[in-house]
């Protein structure tokens, strides 16, 4: 029996104390990086009392890649704890995630579960991970009438860019194979209910690249006889800053930003090293391959012109697309749960959503579900809040589109 969106809602109202806990609980044991073992420790535990299989998704990274980590001053980044679950059985198998990692942020709420410590759950993915777990609290009560499987993507990393890219290599889209793939986020800025998504290119890649710059330092009465690596660090900067207004489409979203710069100790030293960390993002695929192949360049001329040498590290995260197929498969079990005019489609996000590594595999959707209102202190910000009653509303988006979508491909398969 195929339940209603009500039925749904019912559910999911009916467990709101227990998502309420589950949230709370995640937001006092806030983790960072992909290393997240109390968190995944909380994620499986909750998952036996359902009586939900689960296994552990991710390992050691690749030394090369927990060495570039660490170069670039990433936290916990030696080993992956993510966690992957699955109700129901066979094909066709949709995937629902969410992420668990923290922020490197002090919490500056007074709140009753404030997270004490230096970092902190500032962007939401406490609220996620409780409503992945109401949702599967839900389907799990409704596994035998599924028309196959759903399965559960715990992910870390996310902050990082890579935790979805270790899930995948460890297998997470396989055993059973992932057919489609459904995840959200959560919106502190927008109105408590509210849903949002973009068809197509969702959100804006990012690369990100960590520049050491290797000269030879000195007196500062004696630059002759010295390599300045500020003075070359200073000239990439410029060149960089001029790529995207003369390389790019106009019309391409492009944003470059030097971070980070560094290098010195007094003003009558010249240093041996300095540091450039510089991020490029963009809404276009086009110019994200062009700018990612230019900045190496630029950089390589500009250094050996100066006869400095240099490390550069390259960290790619994709941009994330909604599928339009499955889009228009989804949005009416989406409006049936929220409401149809309380779902309506929003540009894309220039910030960066690593379920884009999902979506370049399989098709996708993401959706913005608001949990607060306009003026509110926004996502990483250290005041950043979320209003609880967001995320019955969450849980019974994941359970719903999750069943929807296999009560619906399941017929298509039928004979006519």
């Amino acid at each position: 029996m195929k339940r209603s969106a009500e039925q749904i809602r019912h559910l999911a109202r009916s467990i709101r104390g227990e998502i309420f806990a589950d949230r709370r609980n995640l937001h006092q044991i806030p983790e960072v990086g992909t290393d997240l073992p109390k968190t995944s420790a909380y994620i499986k535990s909750r998952l036996d009392e359902m009586g939900i299989p689960w296994r552990d998704c991710g390992g050691p990274l690749p030394k090369q890649l927990a060495a570039d980590y660490k170069e670039a001053g990433f936290l916990r980044m030696e080993r992956e704890t993510g966690v992957t679950a699955l109700i129901g059985q066979g094909s066709p198998c949709i995937l629902l995630r969410a992420d668990m990692d923290a922020l490197p942020i002090r919490e500056e709420n007074d709140l009753s579960c404030r997270a004490d410590g230096e970092w902190s759950h500032m962007c939401g993915h406490d609220g996620h991970m409780a409503m992945l777990l109401g949702a599967a609290r839900i389907l799990k009560s409704m596994e035998p009438e599924l028309k196959g499987s759903v399965k559960l993507m715990f992910q870390p990393g996310e902050e990082t860019g890579a935790g979805a890219r270790m899930m995948i290599r460890d297998g997470v889209l396989k055993e059973p194979r992932v057919d489609a793939a459904f995840a959200m986020h959560l919106q502190p800025t927008a109105e408590t209910g509210t849903v949002g998504f973009s068809s197509g290119v969702n959100s804006a890649s990012l690369d990100s690249f960590i520049l050491k710059i290797h000269g030879k330092g000195g007196h500062s009465s004696q630059p002759q006889l010295c390599v300045d690596p500020i003075l070359v660090m200073n000239q990439v900067y410029q060149a960089l800053n001029l790529l995207a207004s003369r390389e790019t489409d106009p019309a391409a979203m492009v944003t470059l930003t030097c971070g980070v710069a560094k290098g010195g100790t007094a003003v009558n030293i010249i240093p041996s090293e300095a540091e450039l960390h510089i991020g490029m993002r963009t809404l276009d695929v086009d110019a994200c391959t062009h700018m990612s192949r230019r900045i190496p360049e630029i950089i390589d001329h500009y250094v050996k012109a100066w006869g400095a040498e240099y490390s550069l590290v390259h960290f790619h995260t994709p941009c994330t697309f909604s599928d339009d197929a499955l889009c228009r498969r989804l949005l009416p079990c989406i409006q049936e749960i929220a409401g149809a005019d309380r779902v309506r489609a929003v540009p894309p996000m220039t910030a960066t959503e690593d379920f884009g590594y999902v979506t370049e595999q399989v098709p996708g959707m993401f959706l913005f579900l608001g949990a607060g209102k306009p003026g509110n202190p926004p996502l990483h910000s250290p005041r950043m809040v979320l209003d609880e009653e967001a995320l019955p509303l969450g849980a019974a988006l994941y359970a719903g589109a999750a069943a929807g979508w296999l009560e619906e491909t399941a017929q298509e398969a039928s004979p006519a």
